[in-house]
């Protein structure tokens, strides 16, 4: 039995907003990558695509149809220091106003009171990487922080430290923010719609710039809806069928 697309009152779902975001983020570039469990990065890989008529590539890891990648993660690892990889996505259980990203843990490191899965190769990747972007659909104080209690991948490094890549943006399930590689810290951008600043503030635990009036995040155009429902929803199925089916009602549910 097919699932029904259940939309909200302004005709889109929440996770339709944020893959039009990210797709919006990834702009004109040659080949996007996204790692495993990442189903919205995913669909915006597969939008920004769509949209290009084919163009930028994207290898979504554990995909057979949508990679090029025969050697699983050392292939993106190597395709990354090679210059050939210009888009990835990061998250973190903790991430800070600095764009610092923990992976790992939470407290005493011998005794932590909670434990990440693993920093794998996120560090090298921030640093080679040109755009990075940052993505927690969590948006409150325990995810977003002061400071990090690990730094699994930094956000920022020393001038006198060459580096190609890192952080450009952080997307949240409440609002966007950019990152100014220069000052080293996060600004908001925009706050999506149903959201509030005041919202935004009290959930944030990082100081952040703004501008006077903070715009609403753009809502996906009908055009960008009708490629994300028909045209990414069954390539999208392949690797995620859960998230296929509830967001978009495509394929079967068990």
């Amino acid at each position: 039995m097919t699932t029904e697309r259940v939309a909200t009152n302004s005709g889109f779902r929440d996770e339709e907003l944020l893959s039009a975001v990210v797709a919006d983020l990834i702009g004109d570039v040659r080949h996007v990558a996204v790692g495993s469990a990442s189903p919205i990065p995913a669909t915006a890989a597969l939008l920004a695509r769509a949209r290009g008529h084919g163009k930028p590539y994207v290898s979504l890891l554990g995909s057979p149809k949508h990679t090029f990648f025969t050697d699983g993660g050392r292939e993106l690892f190597d395709c990354a220091g090679q210059g050939r990889i210009d888009v990835f996505f990061l998250s973190g259980g903790e991430i800070d106003g600095e764009g610092n990203v923990n992976l790992v843990s939470i407290g005493d490191y011998d005794k932590p009171t909670t434990r990440f899965p693993g920093s794998f190769g996120s560090s090298y990747l921030y640093y080679v990487v040109p755009k990075v972007i940052l993505f927690r659909t969590e948006h409150s104080k325990r995810t977003l922080v002061p400071k990090v209690s690990f730094i699994s991948a930094p956000g920022g490094s020393p001038d006198n430290v060459h580096r190609s890549g890192g952080p450009i943006a952080l997307i949240t399930n409440r609002c966007l923010f950019l990152f100014d590689r220069t000052r080293r810290r996060f600004r908001l951008d925009s706050i999506h719609p149903g959201h509030t600043l005041a919202e935004v503030i009290v959930n944030t635990g990082f100081e952040f710039e703004r501008p006077p009036d903070v715009p609403t995040t753009r809502p996906p155009s009908a055009e960008t809806l009708r490629l994300m429902r028909q045209v990414v929803a069954p390539e999208l199925a392949e690797v995620y069928p859960q998230f296929a089916a509830r967001v978009f009602g495509v394929g079967k549910t068990a």
